[in-house]
C-alpha cells in the first residue's frame, strides 16, 4: 500500500508536506460520489410534484418516498465506516458504487409508489457505503491540516452544492423528460468513478480492525426507524397514536446501542470520540444545520411549482443564487478559519442561517419569489461557512487509524438530518395544511382525502372542478400551505438558534495562528 503523499509533522516550524497533482485529482473523483449522494438528497423532493401527481401516494407515503434513502443510510453510514476501516474504504467505494447505478435504473421506472420506497431503501444500503469511504480517504491522501481543511472545504462545498443543484438538475430533467430520470443521474457520475478510482487513490484500512458487529448494526436501525416513525405520527395523528411509544422505543434501543459500544474491545463506533475536544459539538452543528437546509428544499420547491406556479427549471434557477453563496462560502471560510475561533465563526454563521428562515416567515407569499431567493443565499452562505469548520473539527479530533468511524458519524448526521427535515418539519407542514385547508362541500369523498391529505393533491383536484370551484379549492390550499409554511420557517429559526448556542458553547480549540 502507498500513499499520494508525503507524511509530515504537523507542528510549528516543521516543513510543510505539499500535496502533489495527483492528490488533487483523486480529491475530484472523490466528489463525485459526493455530488451523487447529495444530489439524491434532495432532487426527489423537486422531483415530488411529478411523482405524487402519477403515483398518487398518501402524505405518509409522500414522506416515506423522500425518508426511506436517508433512513438507511444514516442506520448503516457507522457500521459502513467501520467495513471500510476493516476490509478498505477504497474497495468499499467500489461496491457500493455498482450497487447505487444499478438500484437507480430500477428504481428510475418503479410502478408504485411501494415500490419506490422500497427502492430508495436499498439504495440507501450502497449509498452508506460511498459517503464514509469519500471523507476517510481525504485524511490519507492529505496529511497536512491546511491543505486537508482546504481539501474539507471542497468536500463540504460539494456536498452542500450537490443538495442544492438538486432542484436545478431536477427541474431540468423534469422539463424534458419523466420524473424516473432524476435516478438515472447516477449512471454517468458513477461509470467513470470505477474507471479512475483504481487508478489515483490508493487503498487505506485500519491496521488493526475490530470485528464486524452485526447487532451494533441492527440496533443502530432499531434505534433511528422508531423515532422517526414516531415523529411523523405526532405530527399528523397527535398524541393519540403510537408516536411517543415509538420515540421511546427508539431511545431504548439507542442506549442500548451506546452500552453496547461503550462495553466493547472493538466498538463499531467509538463513542468516547465524543469526549474528544470540538467533536461532538460539530457533529450536532452538521445535524441541526441539515435539518434546517433539506426541510427547506422541502417545502421551497412545493411552493415555487405548485403555488408561485413556476416551471421545474425556472424553479431550480430560482434557487442557484443560493446554491452559488454556500459553494463561495464554504470555500471563503477557510483563510478566515485561521484567524478566528470556530466558537465565535460557526455561531455568527448559523445565525445568519436563522435570518433567512425569519424572512420566509415574514415576507413570504404566494406570488412571492424575491424573499425565497433571498432565504436561501441567508441560509446557504450560513450553512456552507458551518460546514466546512465542523467537518474539520470532527476529522481533526479523531486518531488516524479511526478516520473511517469519524467519517461515518459525521455522515450519520448529514444523512439523520436529512431524515428529520424532512419528518419533522416536513410532518408538521403536512399536519398544519390538512387543518387548515377548507374544502368545497361538492367534493366527493375521494376527491376530500386527496385534496386533504397533500399540496399536490389539492392541486390535482382543483383542476377537475369546474371554474369557481376550482379556483377556491387552489386558493385555500396555497394558504393554507403558506401559513403551515410560516410555523415551520418559526421551528427552522429556533433551531439554528439552538445550533449558534451548541457551537459557541461546545467548540472549542485553540487560537489560530494567523498566517504569515
Amino acid at each position: 500500500m502507498h500513499s499520494a503523499v508525503t507524511n509530515t509533522a504537523s507542528h510549528p516550524g516543521a516543513p510543510t508536506a505539499r500535496a502533489p497533482r495527483r492528490a488533487w485529482l483523486a480529491l475530484a473523483v472523490l466528489m463525485l460520489p459526493v455530488l451523487l449522494v447529495s444530489v439524491d438528497n434532495t432532487v426527489l423532493s423537486f422531483a415530488l410534484p411529478a411523482i405524487a401527481l402519477d403515483l398518487a401516494p398518501t402524505a405518509s407515503q409522500q414522506l416515506w418516498i423522500i425518508d426511506a434513502y436517508p433512513l438507511v443510510l444514516a442506520g448503516l453510514l457507522v457500521a459502513m465506516g467501520s467495513a471500510g476501516d476493516r476490509f478498505g474504504r477504497r474497495r468499499m467505494l467500489l461496491i457500493g458504487s455498482v450497487g447505487f447505478a444499478v438500484l437507480s435504473i430500477v428504481a428510475a421506472f418503479a410502478p408504485t409508489a411501494e415500490a419506490l420506497i422500497a427502492l430508495r431503501a436499498a439504495l440507501g444500503f450502497f449509498g452508506a457505503m460511498l459517503m464514509p469511504s469519500t471523507l476517510s480517504l481525504l485524511r490519507t491522501v492529505f496529511v497536512e491540516r491546511e491543505q486537508r481543511r482546504l481539501a474539507i472545504a471542497i468536500w463540504a462545498s460539494g456536498f452542500a452544492a450537490g443538495s442544492a443543484l438538486g432542484p436545478l438538475v431536477g427541474g431540468v430533467l423534469l422539463e424534458h423528460f419523466h420524473w424516473g430520470s432524476v435516478f438515472l443521474l447516477a449512471v454517468p457520475v458513477l461509470v467513470p468513478m470505477l474507471i479512475l478510482v483504481p487508478l489515483l487513490i490508493p487503498e487505506s484500512r485500519d491496521p488493526a480492525p475490530g470485528r464486524i458487529d452485526i447487532p451494533s448494526t441492527l440496533l443502530s436501525l432499531a434505534a433511528m426507524a422508531p423515532v422517526v416513525f414516531g415523529i411523523k405520527s405526532l405530527a399528523t395523528e397527535g398524541v393519540s397514536g403510537f408516536g411517543i411509544q415509538a420515540i421511546v422505543l427508539g431511545l431504548v434501543f439507542a442506549l442500548w446501542f451506546v452500552r453496547r459500544q461503550l462495553t466493547s474491545r472493538s466498538p463499531m463506533l467509538d463513542v468516547r470520540l465524543f469526549g474528544q475536544g470540538s467533536f461532538g459539538g460539530a457533529v450536532l452543528v452538521n445535524l441541526f444545520s441539515v435539518i434546517a437546509l433539506v426541510g427547506f428544499l422541502y417545502f421551497v420547491s412545493q411552493h415555487l411549482q405548485l403555488i408561485a406556479g413556476l416551471t421545474p427549471v425556472a424553479a431550480g434557477l430560482a434557487l442557484v443564487p443560493g446554491l452559488v453563496a454556500m459553494i463561495i462560502a464554504g470555500l471563503a471560510v477557510v483563510p478566515i478559519a485561521r484567524r478566528v475561533r470556530p466558537r465565535v465563526l460557526v455561531p455568527i454563521a448559523l445565525l445568519l442561517s436563522a435570518g433567512g428562515y425569519a424572512v420566509i416567515a415574514s415576507f413570504a407569499t404566494a406570488e412571492s419569489i424575491a424573499p425565497v431567493v433571498l432565504a436561501f443565499v441567508m441560509l446557504g452562505v450560513g450553512i456552507g461557512a458551518a460546514e466546512t469548520v465542523s467537518n474539520e473539527l470532527i476529522l481533526s479530533s479523531a486518531p488516524p487509524e479511526k478516520a473511517g468511524a469519524a467519517s461515518a458519524v459525521s455522515e450519520t448526521a448529514y444523512e439523520l438530518g436529512a431524515v428529520l427535515g424532512t419528518a419533522v418539519l416536513g410532518s408538521i407542514i403536512a399536519a398544519r395544511f390538512s387543518a387548515a385547508i377548507e374544502l368545497p362541500a361538492s367534493l366527493t369523498s375521494a376527491q376530500a382525502d386527496a385534496a386533504s391529505e397533500t399540496l399536490a393533491g389539492a392541486v390535482t383536484v382543483a383542476e377537475q372542478l369546474p371554474g369557481a370551484a376550482g379556483a377556491e379549492l387552489a386558493a385555500s390550499a396555497a394558504f393554507a400551505f403558506d401559513g403551515a409554511v410560516v410555523v415551520t420557517s418559526l421551528i427552522g429559526v429556533g433551531l439554528m438558534v439552538a445550533a449558534a448556542v451548541v457551537a459557541a458553547i461546545t467548540l472549542r480549540n485553540p487560537r489560530p495562528v494567523p498566517a504569515e
